[in-house]
């Protein structure tokens, strides 16, 4: 890994600063202070709603960490955690790591088209880490794309309240409240798929940066009032053979469109990122 330029070999702890105090970015800098206080600590907190940095504040009461803007977060962090799912992200994370920060994504979706991004962190000298999510087997869909794949399919059902506020849904005039049983809400392409689910389906981002195969994977969306959890279904097929993963996760408590392994996953990532810097690894 590459370390931040404000970082070096056996210094003091990381200093994280969490953009994006909703539910995700809350859940993500309270583990940061339970789990890995030996090696970071939250430094700055921003969100366009004070209300949500300053509730967040009340959990970690550490001075100066409330920022009046995204750039005073940027003076004061080594590492940025992007929770924020806004339609400027693109750019919050350009800015980061124009900043020379390394940058923790959690709205992978608005990446799907990212290669200016990646490129631009290595131009940099910094890292973008990309957590596995709420899905199992990205490693060895990272090693298949080393050889042809033929095509990917992911299956995600969520329950119904899960697609509350959705716009898709709304546009296309979709009453969840009269589902009552397994029904498609969309089957397409990722790019459209991300685009009309950006809160639901970041894990289908995932997948297509892994894979390297984004034209290659199709998306099936589907809803149920019998749902209980957030499950999601792997399929594919290349030249390694054939691989086919599920996972079934309880949705986050603090919020019913995200796994709670999505956000445990980001936690595992930021641990394993914070032992690697610590090393000079």
């Amino acid at each position: 890994m590459s370390l931040s330029p404000s970082r070096t070999k056996g210094s003091s702890k990381i200093k994280v600063g969490v953009l994006g105090c909703g539910a995700i970015g809350s859940r993500i800098a309270r583990s940061i202070k339970t789990e890995c206080a030996d090696e970071a600590v939250v430094s700055a907190l921003f969100d366009i709603n004070p209300s949500k940095s300053l509730n967040l504040y009340k959990h970690i009461p550490y001075k100066n960490i409330v920022k009046k803007s995204y750039f005073d977060l940027l003076a004061d962090c080594d590492l940025v955690v992007e929770a924020v799912n806004a339609p400027d992200t693109h750019h919050l994370v350009r800015q980061a790591l124009l900043a020379r920060k390394d940058v923790l994504i959690m709205s992978v979706g608005k990446f799907i088209e990212g290669e200016s991004v990646f490129k631009l962190a290595q131009k940099q000298g910094v890292r973008v880490l990309i957590p596995s999510g709420a899905i199992a087997g990205i490693d060895a869909i990272k090693a298949a794309a080393l050889q042809r794949i033929d095509s990917i399919r992911l299956t995600t059902r969520k329950p119904t309240y899960g697609f509350a506020d959705n716009a898709y849904v709304q546009e296309h005039r979709i009453n969840l409240s009269a589902i009552k049983k397994e029904t498609i809400l969309f089957e397409g392409n990722v790019r459209e798929a991300v685009k009309c689910f950006p809160q639901n389906i970041n894990v289908a981002a995932t997948i297509a940066l892994a894979s390297n195969s984004k034209d290659k994977l199709r998306i099936r969306i589907a809803t149920s009032p019998e749902f209980k959890v957030n499950s999601h279904e792997i399929e594919v097929v290349g030249t390694f053979g054939r691989l086919v993963t599920k996972t079934e996760n309880v949705v986050c408590p603090d919020n019913p469109k995200t796994s709670f392994l999505a956000v445990l996953s980001a936690v595992r990532t930021l641990k394993e990122y914070f032992q690697g810097v610590k090393i000079g690894t």
